[in-house]
């Protein structure tokens, strides 16, 4: 579904989604316990994931927009212009500001195809983004970005301006390696040797930093992965009582992430509809991983999907890194 209104197309590219009851048994009744991370994002959880971005614990976000508030200009001339602008799970679009003023100053006019699966942040977003930036054109795709070939079919056609294409936030993070390199084997063959794609990826780092930065004092990521509960008794009568769960979050080093996991602080059994699901005393859902890389763990995983490093930034610590590559060329 395609919808054009004037400086902005939206077009709607949603697959029919797993309803939240049904995807919560499968993963509920499975051995071990889990849940997905996509369900974490309903209003209440998206304004507390926005909270944990102002913690002081939490570096990711402000690491990030130092490296792009000092190497933006770097960044552009590296993809060189004249460039069209593709982000993968563009959110709220706040960072992604410092490259557009960059490109802007380059460049009269920027086609920004914006790519999230929240079709209303979307259209929130891009009328923002209108309203800032008299020479943007948007297009935004409400879409999933694990098959961008797919979200991104015939956006990519017009060769009169080269592609950079951006996946920030350490978003990479949050898929296994072998579903990082799938997903950007993906998006390779959708972009042609003109075209850099710019990656942010959280580095490792010491354990203390990493697992504060996920179980912070105040309690607003352990509110994030309660509010999975919550939302999971309001929209698929569950019967969760949040106080006999709590929050976990610590550093698994020989699979170099953190994980989030909910504990059930004794045996219970809960419904789910007219699912019983038994608990045991400290048995867990298991609700994120997020991974950090170090250098031979990012090669491995672009040269494998098809795509070579060209630069790095990080920021002033070496606690995060944005890569920017370009495809390999085809013999």
């Amino acid at each position: 579904m395609r919808a054009r209104m004037s400086r902005l197309t939206l077009i709607d590219r949603n697959a029919a989604q797993v309803p939240i009851a049904e995807a919560a048994r499968s993963g509920l009744t499975a051995s071990p316990k889990s849940l997905q991370p996509q369900y974490f994002y309903d209003a209440l959880g998206s304004a507390l994931f926005d909270a944990i971005c102002q913690l002081p614990e939490y570096y990711p976000t402000r690491c990030e927009t130092e490296i792009l508030t000092s190497y933006a200009s770097d960044i552009v001339a590296a993809a060189g212009t004249p460039v069209r602008l593709i982000e993968l799970g563009s959110g709220s679009a706040r960072k992604t500001r410092i490259l557009i003023d960059a490109i802007l100053a380059a460049q009269p006019e920027l086609e920004y195809v914006m790519l999230d699966v929240d079709r209303t942040m979307l259209e929130k977003s891009a009328r923002e983004l209108l309203f800032e930036y008299p020479g943007l054109r948007i297009t935004g795709v409400a879409a999933d970005f694990s098959k961008p070939s797919l979200a991104l079919a015939g956006l990519l056609d017009d060769h009169s301006s080269r592609n950079l294409v951006l996946f920030l936030g350490s978003t990479i993070g949050n898929l296994t390696f072998d579903e990082a390199t799938t997903m950007l084997g993906d998006l390779r063959t959708a972009l042609s040797p003109a075209d850099s794609f710019l990656l942010g990826a959280d580095l490792r780092k010491d354990k203390p930093t990493l697992e504060a930065a996920y179980d912070d004092p105040l309690g607003v990521t352990a509110a994030f992965n309660l509010n999975l509960l919550q939302r999971l008794n309001r929209e698929a009568a569950a019967t969760f009582p949040l106080h006999n769960f709590s929050h976990l979050a610590f550093f698994n080093d020989e699979e170099s992430r953190i994980e989030m996991h909910l504990v059930s602080r004794e045996g219970q059994r809960v419904r789910l509809g007219g699912t019983e699901i038994e608990f045991a005393d400290g048995e867990t859902i298991h609700t994120e991983n997020s991974y950090k890389y170090d250098e031979a763990s990012l090669a491995r995983i672009t040269g494998a999907a098809g795509f070579t490093i060209t630069k790095q930034w990080t920021d002033a610590r070496g606690w995060f890194a944005d890569v920017l590559m370009r495809p390999h060329r085809e013999e």
